[in-house]
């Protein structure tokens, strides 16, 4: 493995996005530090793309994104593996779709948790870990927090909260050349969508919804996530890009 390739912490490696992105990061020779829950599937990812640290081990930690300590201590095992890093990117989320009346305090607790709490401890560890070198950090949006859309209360809420962290740090650490950028999906066709995508009526409104005439498939997402890792774009901070067939600023037909 040639140590002077850029390495990357990729939290919630093993999802829909997130492997997408794993594999084509891998696929440019990237360095990979992949964090998840399931250790089983960390393993068979980083088996499947050969991620190993300079002494040849599978590098995986399994964490809970929501816990501070344990995103602290994979940035710490990453630099450990690695040495400095080039960047970083958030992929845990969740999907609730509840009217606010009808979300109980535990599920919007949660939603904030996954989404709103590991997007932050992500930014404050991955800012220590890059203060000396610069790089990049990549949170995940949701087009539900750019435009209105019914039964998005939770997690609207909760991305938009990540939206404000990312132009916030965006201007904290950009005298140390951190970036920090976002992407705003629309539905995206992953095992966390399953409910939605499964439903044969569910997955028609949703696609008309689009102005592409589609949902979006991972590797959609990825290759966004991929542009805005990568250190030779050096002049992208402070953004929340769509990623959603147009769904937040076109019209679609009627």
């Amino acid at each position: 493995m040639n140590p002077t390739l850029p390495a990357y912490v990729v939290i919630g490696a093993a999802g829909g996005i997130g492997s997408a992105v794993c594999r084509m990061l891998s696929a440019k020779g990237a360095r990979l530090f992949l964090v998840g829950q399931t250790a089983a599937k960390l393993e068979a990812l980083a088996e499947e793309l050969k991620a190993t640290s300079p002494n040849g081990e599978y590098v995986t930690h399994t964490a809970d994104a929501t816990k501070s300590a344990d995103i602290d201590l994979a940035f710490t095992a990453a630099t450990a593996a690695f040495g400095p890093l080039a960047g970083a990117t958030n992929l845990v989320g969740s999907i609730l779709l509840k009217p606010a009346h009808l979300t109980s305090d535990a599920e919007f607790e949660q939603t904030l948790q996954l989404n709103t709490y590991s997007a932050f401890y992500t930014v404050r560890a991955a800012a220590k870990a890059l203060m000396a070198t610069g790089g990049s950090i990549v949170l995940a949006s949701t087009v539900a927090a750019r435009i209105g859309l019914m039964n998005h209360e939770a997690i609207a809420t909760a991305k938009g909260a990540v939206n404000g962290l990312v132009i916030s740090a965006a201007a904290t650490y950009a005298s140390k050349n951190i970036r920090v950028n976002a992407v705003a999906p629309g539905l995206v066709r992953t095992p966390l969508a399953a409910k939605i995508t499964g439903s044969e009526m569910a997955l028609k409104a949703s696609t008309v919804m689009h102005p592409l005439g589609r949902i979006g498939e991972p590797d959609d997402v990825a290759a966004a996530i991929c542009w805005l890792l990568d250190p030779a774009t050096t002049w992208v901070t402070g953004q929340i890009i769509g990623i959603d067939g147009g769904l937040s600023t076109v019209k679609a037909k009627g």
